[in-house]
């Protein structure tokens, strides 16, 4: 981008060179070395949002360069170990991750999955928005919780139905995000008007117009979004059996996963 400084890094090789670079190694003989970065990051996850958290490891393990430009990732059976999660859950990971762009998968022989290189281009975040990210997060947290246990209460069968009519028609927008975060942002504002507060209207609104801003700065996979709208719904059939617990749960669940997805893809400064 015109304009734009960004910081000069050592020439490497592209990532298909990498690999078949490994591929001819495997034919004579040799097995791509798979890269193992530390404990900390591949340490196991929690089952609720073991998704979004193992995407977050391998975002954050990328960025960091922890898993380095080109570098072949461990085999699935290995990091299912060691991240404590089922290989359904780690291929609904690298699925994301390929379809931003950080990571993509060679067959046969010395194949595997790898890091893009070079990884996908981003505007890095300003100094101020790295500072206050999970401070957003945080004020999201408030409101949205707030907003699950009253709707639980006091939303009628007509909101309930119009939000998910709603839900519905993000699963056919996942392949276009700015469609999909039109319909999720009406679902999320929905859900305070059912709790009849005009102020919750407001302040939600509020929290996704900030979260709106900070989202802007990752891509946007539809396997992501997918896993988002199952958390949507679960969350409508918490609050239409009028469970306060449940609803406050999911939402929590559902926050945290996207906190998970922040961690893992936002740009570094």
């Amino acid at each position: 981008m015109a304009g734009r400084l960004q910081r000069a890094r050592p020439r490497v090789p592209g990532t298909r060179a990498r690999a078949a670079a490994a591929a001819r190694a495997s034919a004579g003989g040799d097995e791509p070395i798979a890269v193992l970065p530390s404990d900390a990051v591949f340490a196991p996850v929690r089952s609720q949002t073991a998704f979004e958290e193992t995407v977050d490891r391998l975002g954050t393990a990328i960025k960091l360069g922890l898993l380095p430009p080109g570098a072949h990732l461990p085999a699935e059976r290995e990091l299912c170990g060691r991240l404590g999660i089922a290989r359904s859950t780690l291929r609904q990971a690298l699925t994301a991750l390929t379809q931003s762009g950080h990571v993509f998968a060679t067959r046969g022989r010395g194949g595997g999955t790898f890091v893009a290189d070079p990884l996908p281009p981003a505007d890095p975040p300003s100094a101020q928005v790295l500072a206050r990210w999970r401070e957003t997060c945080d004020q999201r947290l408030a409101v949205e919780l707030g907003v699950a246990v009253l709707a639980a209460q006091r939303a009628s069968a007509s909101d309930l139905d119009a939000l998910d009519a709603l839900a519905a028609s993000l699963d056919d927008a996942l392949e276009d995000f700015a469609a999909y975060r039109q319909v999720d942002v009406r679902l999320h504002v929905g859900l305070a008007e059912a709790t009849r507060s005009v102020g919750l209207v407001h302040a939600m609104t509020d929290v996704q117009g900030a979260m709106t801003d900070l989202i802007s700065y990752i891509a946007h996979p539809p396997e992501v979004l997918s896993s988002s709208n199952s958390q949507h719904r679960r969350l409508l059939v918490a609050v239409r059996a009028r469970d306060e617990m449940r609803a406050a749960r999911v939402i929590t669940e559902h926050l945290q996963a996207t906190e998970h997805i922040l961690a893992g893809l936002l740009p570094r400064g």
